[in-house]
């Protein structure tokens, strides 16, 4: 585990209240939650809101981001065009320990239209309780690191 103890949260409109719910989830668990919104139901997009998100953790101001989406796909798309950022849509707690385990993802998207809210607490814990695992995975996040450049 990381000792920047703060996450990143974002969403689109259709997340506010789930993303709302894993802040406070978060927080119990003693992390920090950096919620930045949006706050209220207007429809706003998605593309600006992962990219605030991922800017957060690309600069190390937080150590984890968690993202939210009708699918989680859109916003994950948007961060993952951020330099550093590796965020992976999650729908079970399996895929979400292996991004952390495998990829080193340092930022989670979850669909709020696909998963519900006890699910998605257990896919966020799944993600929070991994830790890169290195080795020769190590060898494939440079690989992929390369190609940002």
């Amino acid at each position: 585990m990381t000792a920047n103890k703060r996450i990143v949260l974002s969403s689109d409109h259709a997340a506010i209240e789930l993303r709302q719910t894993v802040a406070a989830h978060i927080t119990a668990l003693g992390w920090e939650a950096v919620d930045i919104g949006p706050t209220t139901p207007e429809s706003t997009h998605y593309p600006k809101h992962g990219a605030a998100a991922a800017e957060r953790v690309a600069s190390s101001d937080c150590a984890l981001g968690i993202i939210l989406c009708g699918t989680g796909q859109g916003i994950m798309m948007a961060a993952n065009k951020v330099k550093g950022i590796r965020c992976g849509v999650c729908t079970d707690t399996f895929s979400a320990r292996m991004i952390r385990q495998h990829n080193d993802a340092n930022m989670l998207s979850i669909g709020v239209r696909v998963v519900g809210e006890g699910l998605a607490l257990d896919i966020v814990d799944a993600f929070l309780n991994a830790d890169f695992e290195g080795d020769r995975h190590a060898l494939r996040v440079d690989m992929i690191k390369e190609l940002e450049s």
